[in-house]
């Protein structure tokens, strides 16, 4: 993402997308099947309970720099985070620059690092640290544009597209990018090249790429994500993109239009009963083994949409539960444990002020419970999201996920006052442990009271 403009653009072309693209699904899967049903894809052994991490280097700390980041790698252990993606670290473009220090995502040279950052040999270091701490380190991997001061638009202007006089154009309000052109197919094999360097070099365990789907074939997928793969055994790809035609090939996608429903809820504009439509679509489309990456924020939301308090208010904590418990991949954004009150510039410098860890326990309650209770595992090694009936004067939700003898179960309170919450579809009464107090629960149709914007986690 690039500034405020351009996301409102494409969340508008994502929504399109979205309805197109279920309409499409819906109207072709005439036998039953989800798409890919059959395209089983084994993912990484280490990545059946993962939760991700967002690294925005240049904020993450007053130096900015990849030596003072890794200083954070016990805290976030300690935390339960398993992988850490940090956004672009590469040399960001001068020509068309936005702001003082530019845009990550204006990629000057996709074999080096920013200087601002650290060196090469800093990246390396973090990359290894990482690693003895036992989390895995993804790169952001931007293939759709490259800088106006990118070698390939002087070397290579036939990698770009091009506007009505032959020009190198750009998209939108994208003004400080070059769009390249995937109808070039000497393009596919330089990519391919730059994307394997990073492991061959540094190690990298994956990539998050930035606007997979966006004028970027289906078929180069299918050829890239192969050939780097042979680079590196169990390597992990999550794509920004949300449509079930990225399965199998990347492990894992975006969920926007759910983030997009919540932060509808929390404004009153939308109703808690249609995330169980949101969920039943989603298991009509999407195959068993996709992996949905699910949050609260993410440098995108922050930084053009709101903080936490302003996207969610007083039912942050519902929404961050449910992030990490409903389905999929959880993930969080720097400084989120710390309760981050302000939306990070994203052109110039604006370090996160790191007072207290309000929500570190927070986290590492969940992301612990995730790693041991296998009904909250990802993809098709986790169990199914079931809508648990509830009965309540204002709204209130619950839902359970189950694996053998494994289940988890989530009551929500979304109303600013107490709710007496009742289950009139339970037929029996359920002892389960509540996961953030430690005491017994029994759950049976007379349910419970829930105190204002207040979860209940249950593990049974």
């Amino acid at each position: 993402m690039k500034n405020q403009f351009s996301f409102s653009t494409r969340i508008l072309s994502f929504l399109l997308l979205f309805s197109v693209s279920a309409l499409t699904l819906g109207c072709d899967n005439t036998n039953g099947q989800k798409p890919d049903a059959n395209a089983h894809i084994e993912h990484p052994e280490w990545s059946k309970s993962a939760n991700m991490y967002e690294v925005n280097i240049r904020q993450y700390t007053e130096e900015g720099t990849f030596e003072a980041f890794q200083e954070h790698l016990p805290r976030l252990k300690e935390m339960g985070v398993d992988i850490l993606w940090l956004m672009p670290i590469h040399p960001i473009g001068e020509k068309k620059r936005k702001g003082e220090l530019g845009s990550y995502y204006s990629i000057q040279d996709y074999t080096a690092v920013n200087p601002n950052f650290g060196t090469m040999q800093d990246f390396k270091e973090l990359v290894k640290a990482a690693h003895e701490h036992d989390m895995k380190l993804f790169l952001d991997w931007v293939p759709n544009h490259t800088a106006w001061d990118h070698p390939w638009t002087e070397e290579h202007p036939e990698y770009y597209m091009k506007d009505s006089t032959g020009a190198i154009t750009y998209e939108a309000d994208w003004t400080d990018i070059a769009q390249l052109n995937y109808e070039n197919k000497e393009l596919w094999d330089k990519m391919i090249e730059k994307m394997k360097f990073w492991i061959e070099e540094t190690n990298i365990d994956g990539y998050r790429v930035d606007h997979a789907g966006h004028d970027i074939p289906l078929e180069f997928w299918k050829k890239a994500i192969p050939e780097v793969n042979k680079s590196k055994d169990d390597f992990f790809w999550l794509a920004e993109w949300n449509t079930p035609d990225m399965h199998p090939w990347f492990d894992a996608t975006y969920t926007w239009e759910y983030f997009h429903l919540t932060t509808d809820i929390a404004k009153g504009e939308a109703s808690v009963d249609e995330i169980t439509e949101y969920m039943a679509k989603q298991d009509s489309v999407y195959p068993d083994h996709a992996y949905r990456l699910y949050f609260t924020s993410n440098h995108d939301e922050n930084s053009w949409n709101g903080t936490d308090e302003e996207l969610f208010g007083d039912n942050f904590e519902n929404f961050a539960v449910m992030a990490a418990t409903i389905d999929g991949m959880p993930l969080i954004y720097s400084g989120q444990e710390t309760a981050l009150d302000k939306r990070l510039e994203f052109f110039q410098r604006d370090p996160i002020e790191w007072e207290g860890s309000e929500y570190e326990d927070f986290y590492r309650t969940l992301f612990e419970l995730k790693d041991r209770n296998e009904a909250l595992w990802n993809g098709q090694y986790g169990g199914d999201f079931e809508a648990v009936a509830t009965e309540s004067s204002g709204q209130t939700y619950a839902y359970k996920r189950g694996k053998g003898d494994q289940e988890v179960l989530v009551i929500l309170n979304f109303e600013g006052n107490e709710q007496e919450i009742s289950f009139p579809n339970l037929d029996d009464s359920t002892e389960y442990i509540d996961v953030f107090s430690g005491e017994n629960v029994t759950i049976d149709t007379e349910g419970v009271t829930l105190e204002a914007n207040d979860y209940l986690v249950l593990e049974k």
